[in-house]
């Protein structure tokens, strides 16, 4: 037997026992309702960015994600610009080699301003994807007032997404944003999206967008877009829940202070990055034995985070390719 054989029989006898371990109905995932959406998804969401199209080939990534099925997670979360298309691709026969999406939730993201490409860009996707429709389309990382006037203005891809879900392409539609609160909050307050998708996690409990960070924690996602989003019902979903790993070693941020927060907030799911194995049975023990934080705790943990990292992190954000 050649080593590349023996090293895939190996590799996949030790997802098989991973999942395994994970499997049977004490082991399934909580989940929590969407909104509005009246969709239950489970509280750990697959990220389908850099930590899983840059840490697999086809053949592992379409493991993993049968993999991640089995463990329980139902929400899965890609966009058009992740590796051009690549992540949606390797979604799509992941979910074709467990027989199909059904029981999943699939939510994707479309980065163009421009309402004339939107159509060809969602057939482009759900082809990817080999599905004929999405559970969830964003309209994909939100910068700022200016760019909130593109995306809302006649001909733009507000326009055309509200028409892609009239026409079935989506089931429903939703707006994310990385690093601008304000605007964020102003998008919801206006139009009535079915879900949204912010970045939430205790060291950004202090952040004010992408100008000068600040002490209070009045400017955050958390203080003015959470809200907005809980009153109106919309599905909320956290994601940089790691900050894209830029708190690593640091001895607060341990995976189950970083997910507890995110999980404590009025949040459906959390988007995780989840490059291995491991990573996932460990990400889902914590989930199924999650309790809330109590305010007290969330407050220190934000406040010792926040201190440490808000500055760097609004850099980071500033210049972050979502892509």
């Amino acid at each position: 037997m050649g080593a590349s054989r023996r090293e895939f029989l190996q590799s996949a006898a030790a997802l098989a026992g991973i999942v395994k371990s994970l499997a049977g109905a004490e082991a399934k995932l909580p989940t929590r309702l969407l909104g509005k959406t009246g969709e239950r998804v489970s509280m750990l969401a697959l990220g389908g960015g850099q930590r899983f199209y840059q840490t697999h080939n086809e053949e592992d990534a379409v493991r993993f994600v049968v993999q991640a099925a089995e463990a329980g997670i139902t929400y899965f979360d890609t966009a058009d610009s992740y590796a051009r298309g690549r992540s949606e691709e390797l979604l799509g026969k992941g979910f074709q080699a467990r027989g199909g999406k059904q029981g999943l939730f699939l939510a994707t993201k479309i980065s163009s301003r421009d309402g004339a490409t939107v159509e060809a860009t969602i057939e482009r996707s759900l082809k990817n994807l080999q599905v004929d429709q999405a559970d969830l389309i964003h309209i994909h990382s939100l910068e700022n007032e200016d760019d909130l006037a593109r995306i809302e203005a006649k001909g733009g891809v507000l326009e055309a997404l509200l028409k892609a879900r009239e026409q079935k392409l989506t089931r429903f539609i939703g707006i994310t944003s990385h690093d601008a609160p304000a605007a964020m909050e102003l998008a919801l307050e206006r139009h009535d999206f079915d879900c949204c998708q912010m970045a939430l996690n205790a060291a950004m409990a202090d952040m004010i967008g992408t100008t000068k960070p600040v002490t209070a924690g009045d400017q955050s996602f958390e203080a003015l877009a959470l809200p907005v989003a809980q009153r109106k019902n919309m599905g909320v979903i956290a994601m940089k829940v790691f900050a894209r790993d830029a708190l690593a070693g640091q001895p607060e941020a341990t995976a189950r202070n970083l997910i507890y927060y995110a999980l404590s907030l009025p949040v459906a799911t959390a988007v995780v990055g989840i490059p291995t194995g491991q990573h996932l049975e460990e990400n889902i023990r914590l989930v199924k034995a999650f309790q809330p934080m109590g305010k007290a705790e969330m407050q220190r943990l934000a406040r010792a985070l926040s201190t440490r990292n808000k500055t760097a992190l609004v850099e980071f954000f500033r210049h972050h390719v979502d892509a």
